[in-house]
């Protein structure tokens, strides 16, 4: 079994993986004071619950995308397994043609789900992210990255709107029943998830037409299956795609 371990910035999801095989996914919160010691106890706890012994685990791959923690969790990982972790970024191949204007700031994560989507779907090909920060990438015909967009999640939206709102309450991600609310509650829901709906609507159409052709789109994230049922557009959602994306780089770069 390997680790393919996702460092976000509110959460770390990590994956057990056996050959094509997703054997268990889990999240743990992201927390940059944490030691390598207390993300190591996290780990064996997470692993125990999920049956998993150390000794079985071969080798692990991180992509992270909050460097102090980066760090912590590869050390943590050493201690409980012994293997040292490949790392997503300079030096690990991925295959992946970068045609944007500094190629280093391109998020690990963003490379890895372009990395999985491409082995599943033939290009062009939007690929969309939706966790703390909702990102929209952009592969041309020829499978390279060519840009996209960054925009605030749909949790960073709602808690920037009732924390700076004193008369406007808390809600949960549920679909609103109608774009045109009859109450706070439901104008909120239309605003924040309809909203980011009707976003993606017209990124995606926008971005098609700037590449001039029809576009596969592959999304993935926590949020996206709230969101992905009110979107007009086809989206092909695919939750288990940066595990996929993390396995694949670990078995070419182990090669």
């Amino acid at each position: 079994m390997i680790l393919a371990v996702d460092i976000g910035n509110s959460n770390i999801v990590i994956g057990g993986v056996e050959g094509d095989r997703i054997v268990f996914e889990s999240r743990i919160r992201t927390d940059a004071t944490k030691t390598s010691d207390e993300y190591c106890v996290d780990l064996k706890i997470l692993l125990d619950v999920q049956g998993v012994d150390t000794s079985s685990i071969e080798g692990s791959i991180i992509a992270s995308v909050v460097p102090q923690v980066l760090n912590s969790f590869q050390t943590a990982i050493l201690k409980l397994t012994g293997k040292t972790s490949l790392v997503v970024g300079p030096g690990l191949k991925t295959g992946l043609n970068i045609k944007i204007e500094n190629p280093a700031q391109t998020g690990a994560d963003l490379v890895v789900g372009c990395v999985a989507a491409l082995r599943e779907h033939k290009p062009p090909l939007i690929v969309v992210d939706m966790g703390t920060a909702t990102t929209v990438v952009v592969l041309d015909e020829s499978g390279a990255l060519i840009g996209g967009s960054i925009s605030p999640g749909v949790k960073i939206s709602m808690d920037a709107l009732t924390e700076r709102t004193a008369l406007l309450p808390g809600l949960q991600l549920d679909q609103p029943k109608r774009a045109i609310g009859k109450n706070t509650i439901d104008c909120m829901r239309s605003g924040i998830m309809l909203g980011t709906a009707c976003m993606l609507d017209g990124l995606i159409a926008r971005m098609e037409a700037e590449l001039g052709c029809k576009t596969t789109v592959v999304a993935t994230g926590g949020i996206a299956k709230f969101v992905l049922p009110m979107c007009q557009t086809p989206v092909i959602y695919d939750k288990d795609l940066i595990i996929k994306g993390l396995a694949a780089l670990y078995r070419d770069n182990k090669r």
